[in-house]
Formats: C-alpha cells, structure tokens, sequence
C-alpha cells in the first residue's frame, strides 16, 4: 500500500484515545480537512491495533498513555506490521524522554495537545503523504538530541549510499515526502519507497528526523535539515 499524494483520495485516518471528549474534539478538527477522512475511533491502544488491521488508514493517530496498551507499544507494533501505516503520536506529554522513544518506535511525526489545530492537519497530511511531523514545541530538543547521539555513535559514511540514494536522503533532508521526492527525481513512489529503505539500512537511521540530520551533517542540505511542522530547527 503506497501512501496517499496530493490530489489523491483523502488521507484515511484512525484516531486512538482513551478520552471519549479528546477524540471528539479531534475528530471536529479532522472535519475541517475535505482531504482527511476518519475512518475509526478507538478507545486503547488493543482496539486501535485492531482496528487498523481492519481499515488499513493512511495514519493512526495515537494517545501516549492508554488503558491495557499505550500508544509507545502500539505505535512499535503498528510499525512492525505495516510500514505503510504512518504513525502521529498526539499527547499532553512533550518529554524528552517521550519523544526520544516513539521515534526509535516508529513514529512519523509528534504533536501536543496544547498544540494550533492547524498543526494537527498539517501533520496529518505531511505523514499521509510519507513524509515526517514535528511539533515545533519539541522540533528543537529533538534536532539536539539527535546531533548528541549523533556525537557518541557516528553515522556511517555516505560512501556506502549510491548516487541515487543520496539524492533522495538530500530529499528527506529538506522534508520532503516519498511523493515528493518521487516528482523532483522523476521517479515512481514505489521507487522512492525502497530508496529510503535502503537509506535507512546503510546509515543506520531510526526514523526521517534522524536521516535529515545525516543529510545536513554530510553537507547535503547546508542550510540545516527542515520538515514540515519544524520550520527550521538546524538553526534553532
């Protein structure tokens, strides 16, 4: 299944949280969108695993913390079993510690509940398209824990990446989605999808946020890595 692109169908999306009145206030937001399109609710993150393997969305919309299974646990499931599903954490907790945990699990983007109602559809059309999220609350911290990794565990060198390969890690760099990338280098989404993958296994990157960061420090972005959601946190 290949994530949604502009112009497509409307970004499928489950919504998991154990507040009843939370859900209903996202869903109210979600309504706003004519290309987002909420296909199930849930209460825990169980139902929310279910459900998803029953729908099928574009993105899953996860609470933290959740009766019976959090969100961290279910967003490390989700992603075992689908790679195509992309994962919002969507939370009151904007710890480091937090944010740290659903990247290394999968997750594609992180938003706040404090957070402008617009970031919440801009993150999910951003992640339904393939692409990464960040709350600009927490964009900062992240870019610096990920340099401080980074520092203690050096990233493998590019030389191992084909020439293709860098282009589309120059790509992630700049934020861009897989569609994205796809329309600039002329290539199938398909393509670009086993491009990343191929990426992500040579560099040893965890997530999008962290392969940005091995773009701009091997001087393919020199302007600072960028993602929607996060303006520019390289120079923050």
């Amino acid at each position: 299944m290949e994530k949604t692109t502009p112009g497509s169908r409307p970004v499928r999306v489950l919504v998991a949280d154990d507040e009843a009145m939370v859900r209903a206030g996202v869903l109210a937001i979600l309504a706003r969108d004519e290309h987002v399109e909420v296909v199930a609710e849930a209460s825990d993150g169980h139902e929310a695993l279910a459900l998803s393997r029953l729908h099928r969305p574009d993105v899953v919309l996860l609470d933290i913390q959740m009766p019976g299974l959090d969100g961290l646990t279910a967003a490390a499931r989700l992603h075992r079993e689908s790679t195509a599903i992309g994962v919002i954490m969507l939370t009151t907790f904007g710890q480091d510690e937090y944010v740290t945990r659903a990247l290394e699990e999968g997750a594609d983007g992180f938003l706040l509940k404090a957070d402008d109602p617009r970031e919440l559809l801009n993150g999910v059309r951003a992640v339904g398209a393939g692409g990464a999220y960040l709350s600009p609350r927490v964009a900062g911290r992240v870019i610096a824990g990920l340099r401080a990794h980074r520092a203690a565990h050096p990233h493998r060198s590019l030389e191992r990446l084909t020439e293709r390969e860098r282009e589309v890690l120059a790509g992630l760099g700049t934020g861009l989605s897989n569609a994205e990338i796809a329309s600039r280098l002329h290539l199938v989404e398909g393509t670009v999808k086993a491009h990343v993958s191929a990426v992500f296994a040579k560099l040893g990157a965890r997530n999008r946020v962290e392969a940005a960061i091995s773009a701009y420090e091997a001087g393919l972005v020199p302007s600072g890595p960028r993602w929607p959601g996060a303006g520019n946190p390289g120079t923050e």
